[in-house]
């Protein structure tokens, strides 16, 4: 992290700036914070690629279809800003964790266990992308994130919004020399068999140090590195014996020879949570290093006030609740995106009148509860590490400290107990999935329990206005970050709550509350809510 420089704003979008975190080909990299104290890396675009035309359409629709994917490996975006601002900008939470780029390079190749944990878990996030009929196109090692609980691939999406501007382009191709596959190279073709082909060169550097076109010591341009990968063989001198017939199948020249991610998964005999007891000793220390930096400028800075602009319309009822799905992914409008819902009452980074990040975004949900504070980081297309959320740290202090980001440990006892609220529905529909609803309600119930530890669920009605199904989702929830008065909660289950009503529920959702009365539970408005939401809780027992 770098101060700010003279010149810098004090705040973008109503989120104040804090710090430097890097720049990358698209834009400065800045740290910032929401209203409850969660870390954000707020990037903003640069101004060139807000001269073309199509890239503000493309910028929003390709987070939507980001967030069709999600997963606990793979991250969105909590919010971005509105057309016409300048400059642009999107804020996603701050992860204090190495890139797998940073961390090979200070702390050399991981151990034969860390790289299968690490295939494994990546090849999980590659399912869920594939399954909702997308593909990542970059996936490369400053593009992994190593945090603490799941890998996690970033910059999803925001690369291929840049697709067409020509900006991010080495050669008239979009991806990264080295670690994109032959038919991105020789046609522009990017797929789902180009990430398993990135997803193997990315392995091969984590247990080498090396990417499987690059030789040791020399420093080949981009071209070279091109022609090798549409040509040459890779080099998988050093990778473990057990590891190569599988990665040299990723490395495959054609597309169909490579296996699937579903394939890749069984041929890896993924299991879940194989990462955090095979991930480095030395991680759990730079992790703690980067949050120990993170808290200390946390503790002196404060929220601002959001920008003014103006609103038209008074925003609707919005709530708390889980996204839900019905139906195979559906596909994304050609045009431009729809339009979204309002946002909850105003904060910081929560502007009358401007759309909520993900508010149409998240809404693959048929009458949907709401997407809540899901912020997670991003980085930028260029390979630079530093924007997805590392600091910039190459020798973490020895000591290990719990995470400081936390005022607290525990749920409080007022917390325990039942709560309720009933929304009206969306009678227009929202979202992509355009279902129209008559009712919400939700039901949330907690239990004493720690920091990390399953807390309660949350059940969600959502009644479809056309056929009377139930399309709401039923969650356990964890308590993953506690802040005063705001608490913060992680999905670790989601279910339909009627299973005959086909509705696809994604485990993942992160939720933040604040307890603004005896009785009363507030949804933060750090994310985006769908209308027709209970905004409110209140007790019931």
């Amino acid at each position: 992290m770098r101060r700010l420089d003279p010149t810098d704003p004090p705040a973008i979008g109503g989120y104040p700036l804090l710090a430097r975190l890097g720049a990358g080909g698209m834009g400065q990299v800045f740290l910032s914070r929401t209203a409850s104290g969660r870390p954000l890396a707020l990037k903003t675009v640069r101004t060139e690629f807000g001269l073309d035309p199509g890239f503000e359409q493309r910028f929003a629709r390709e987070i939507a279809s980001s967030d069709q994917a999600r997963s606990p490996w793979t991250v969105s975006v909590v919010d971005y800003s509105a057309a016409g601002h300048r400059p642009q900008w999107l804020a996603t939470e701050y992860v204090a964790a190495p890139s797998l780029a940073a961390w090979v390079a200070c702390d050399g190749p991981l151990p034969e266990s860390a790289v299968r944990a690490l295939a494994a878990e990546l090849a999980e996030g590659l399912r869920a992308v594939h399954r909702a009929g997308l593909a990542h196109r970059d996936v490369k090692p400053s593009n992994v994130l190593l945090a603490r609980r799941h890998p996690l691939l970033i910059d999803f999406g925001i690369a291929r919004a840049a697709d067409d501007t020509r900006h991010t382009r080495t050669g008239g191709v979009i991806g990264s020399p080295g670690y994109m596959a032959p038919e991105q190279v020789t046609g522009g073709i990017s797929a789902g068999p180009g990430d398993i082909f990135s997803l193997g060169a990315v392995l091969v550097y984590a247990a080498t140090g090396n990417g499987p076109f690059l030789h040791p010591g020399e420093d080949p341009s981009a071209a070279q590195l091109l022609y090798r990968v549409a040509h040459e063989e890779p080099a998988l001198d050093g990778v473990p014996e057990p590891l190569a017939p599988l990665l040299a199948a990723c490395l495959a020249k054609s597309p169909q020879a490579r296996p699937t991610a579903d394939e890749l998964s069984e041929r890896l005999e993924a299991r879940p949570g194989v990462w955090a007891s095979a991930r480095p000793p030395r991680l759990e220390a730079d992790i703690a290093a980067r949050e120990t930096e993170l808290a200390a400028l946390l503790e002196h800075s404060e929220p601002v006030a959001p920008e003014s602009q103006p609103a038209p319309n008074p925003a609707p009822q919005t709530g708390f609740g889980p996204p839900t799905a019905y139906g195979p992914p559906p596909a994304l409008p050609s045009g431009p995106a729809p339009g979204p819902a309002p946002l909850a009452p105003s904060g910081a980074g929560s502007t009358p009148g401007r759309p909520s990040a993900r508010a149409w975004a998240a809404a693959v949900a048929a009458g949907t509860v709401v997407t809540a504070a899901v912020v997670t980081a991003l980085a930028w297309p260029d390979g630079s590490d530093e924007a997805a959320g590392g600091n910039g740290r190459t020798t973490p202090p020895a000591s290990v400290s719990p995470s400081p980001t936390a005022t607290g440990t525990a749920l409080p006892a007022s917390w325990v107990g039942t709560w309720k609220g009933t929304g009206p529905g969306s009678p227009a529909g929202d979202g992509i999935v355009n279902a129209r609803t008559t009712r919400v309600a939700v039901t949330v119930t907690f239990h004493a329990a720690g920091r990390g530890e399953i807390v309660g669920r949350q059940v969600s009605h959502v009644t479809e206005g056309s056929t009377g199904r139930d399309l709401g989702c039923t969650e356990t929830l964890s308590l993953r970050e506690t802040h005063g008065t705001s608490m913060v909660f992680e999905a670790v289950t989601s279910a339909p709550t009627d299973p005959s009503a086909g509705v696809l529920c994604t485990r993942g959702n992160v939720y933040t509350l604040e307890k603004t009365g005896a009785d009363t539970l507030t949804l933060g408005n750090e994310g985006s809510q769908t209308t027709g939401s209970p905004s409110r809780l209140t007790r019931s027992s």
